[in-house]
């Protein structure tokens, strides 16, 4: 039986009477899906600082879905910590064979397709650790329903490994407090590999997914955000080391028709993300 964020957070609370409850259900952010036409998604933030979850979509947070390209989070650990990948800066070159993403198509190390998200690299690198190995830390950091099937680089992307967006949240969590079961060495450099946006007010470390099945799409944002924020003895103070970066987990997913090419939506997760962080104050516009 698995354990959720949403569920031990509900225990934590229920266990301590003198608390306020910290489970927040934020129908309003359901404006934000309307306003891109998206009839099926959710969202969940995990304020760690006041040990509060907020969501929107409770029934599909817990629901279990295809993890599509944010697997190479996990794909990336793996390989480090078995030496597969000596760092991230090791090269594949390109097999020759012409992918739709032009980006894809010429030698790269692992930042490199990481950043653009390559997925002959990933299933490469998915080859090379072999099936022991990753079902050990599928099992070890008990990831999602941990199923593996026969394709060794197919199963992330067939819908054979499923996780829930509580699931991810948790998982980025640990990973962010380095309590995966992994070397800090490895779980450092895959939060580097993670940073995509850096202003004076907050960094954003994410990894997008699009899992594009024979029924669905399911579109995928799973990362953190790291704001920048005064203590509160030092409100009105100017000086830089009286500021800290405070943590804010998330997972995003949403639904789409299988042919769905009504509007550019590699660009509406970001915005979508962006919408919900904004509204929730981690991003000051």
């Amino acid at each position: 039986m698995r354990i959720n964020v949403l569920l031990f957070s509900l225990l934590v609370i229920f266990a301590s009477s003198c608390r306020e409850s910290r489970i927040h259900e934020q129908d309003d952010w359901g404006k934000h899906f309307e306003k891109y036409g998206i009839k099926n998604g959710c969202f969940i933030l995990r304020d760690n600082n006041h040990e509060a979850v907020y969501f929107y979509n409770k029934d599909r947070c817990l629901q279990r879905f295809c993890p599509a390209s944010t697997f190479k989070i996990f794909n990336s650990l793996v390989a480090l910590e078995t030496a597969t990948a000596p760092d991230e800066q090791m090269i594949i070159k390109w097999d020759s064979v012409v992918r739709p993403v032009a980006e894809w198509n010429h030698d790269m190390n692992m930042r490199e397709a990481f950043k653009v998200s390559n997925v002959g690299y990933f299933q490469e690198i998915a080859r090379r650790i072999g099936p022991n190995f990753m079902q050990h830390y599928l099992d070890s950091t008990n990831y999602g329903n941990k199923r593996m099937g026969g394709a060794i680089d197919q199963f992330w992307l067939n819908d054979t490994l499923q996780i829930s967006a509580d699931e991810q949240v948790g998982f980025v969590k640990r990973l962010y407090f380095n309590e995966l079961p992994f070397s800090e060495r490895t779980q450092r450099i895959v939060r580097s590999m993670m940073l995509q946006e850096e202003t004076p007010n907050y960094k954003l470390y994410y990894k997008t997914g699009w899992a594009k099945l024979p029924n669905k799409q399911v579109l995928w944002v799973v990362g953190y955000i790291e704001k920048l924020e005064r203590m509160k003895e030092h409100e009105k103070s100017m000086n830089k080391s009286d500021q800290r970066l405070y943590p804010y987990f998330f997972a995003q997913n949403f639904e789409l028709a299988p042919n769905d090419t009504t509007k550019d939506w590699y660009n509406v997760r970001i915005n979508l993300l962006k919408d919900v962080l904004t509204d929730f104050g981690a991003i000051k516009k």
